[in-house]
């Protein structure tokens, strides 16, 4: 869309333990560049639950070595695991005041909701950063992530924090979106994105009705295609696709860029 910059909110590289992870970045980069996507904010994630210290450490140096590798393209996410209580913390600090990341990146390590997440939140709300955390709201599978976060864990976390600046992961990753849709109407400070391989019809419809557009974050996580026809299809007005697609993250943005 012209004059919009687009951002996607929600992006990985890949980890240097797959041989082939250089070859894998910038065919990622290429995939952007034909599908107009600007910037894409990015986390590197162990292939190991729950994540040690040492890996995410590595992913974090591995990112800031890819955003010199790719200037003006990747904005970073300092991903930890917050059981680790000073090293997570000292290392989101490092990593957005000396290198430049702009937000954190939690997975399934623990629920959104824990006492182990507070001082991460409370060090997000200092730095006027946001926090990305993996989510789904899966009923019919065994608990196959035992400790994944929904939409409950983050309206539960947003009422104990009401300034954090929350983002809850892919809507489409699998899973109930309605319900995930719904849960999030009285919790105005979590944000959704919008990522996922489920081509559902009707999804950001019903977040714009429900959720108002300025709660949406266009992402892919590595769904692209899905991921853009969704939001180039969806039937909403041209300004609620402008402000999903690059303007209500470049807000979440300028927050840090304002202190």
């Amino acid at each position: 869309m012209q004059g919009v910059k687009v951002i996607d909110a929600h992006a990985h590289l890949h980890h240097h333990g797959n041989p082939n992870w250089s070859e894998d970045d910038r065919k990622l980069i290429d995939a952007a560049d034909k599908l107009g996507i600007d910037q894409l904010c990015c986390s590197i994630l162990p292939p190991e639950r729950p994540t040690r210290m040492e890996s995410f450490r590595d992913c974090n140096r591995y990112l800031a070595e890819a955003i010199r590798r790719f200037p003006g393209r990747i904005r970073g996410y300092c991903f930890v695991n917050p059981g680790y209580t000073k090293e997570a913390h000292d290392e989101v600090r490092r990593y957005v005041e000396e290198h430049g990341f702009v937000g954190v990146k939690l997975y399934n390590d623990y629920r959104a909701n824990e006492p182990v997440v507070f001082p991460i939140a409370e060090l997000a709300i200092e730095l006027k950063i946001p926090i990305l955390h993996h989510a789904g709201h899966v009923s019919w599978l065994p608990s196959p992530q035992p400790r994944i976060s929904d939409a409950g864990h983050f309206a539960e976390l947003a009422r104990r924090y009401p300034e954090l600046m929350l983002i809850c992961a892919h809507v489409c990753g699998g899973g109930d979106w309605e319900w995930t849709i719904k849960t999030l109407r009285d919790a105005p400070a979590v944000f959704l994105d919008t990522s996922g391989s489920v081509a559902d019809e009707g999804v950001v419809e019903m977040a714009v009705r429900t959720l108002g557009a300025e709660r949406l974050l266009f992402a892919c996580d590595m769904s692209l295609t899905a991921s853009v026809g969704r939001i180039r299809g969806a039937d909403i007005s041209d300004a609620d696709r402008k402000k999903i697609l690059g303007a209500n993250m470049e807000r979440i943005l300028s927050r840090r860029s304002s202190r």
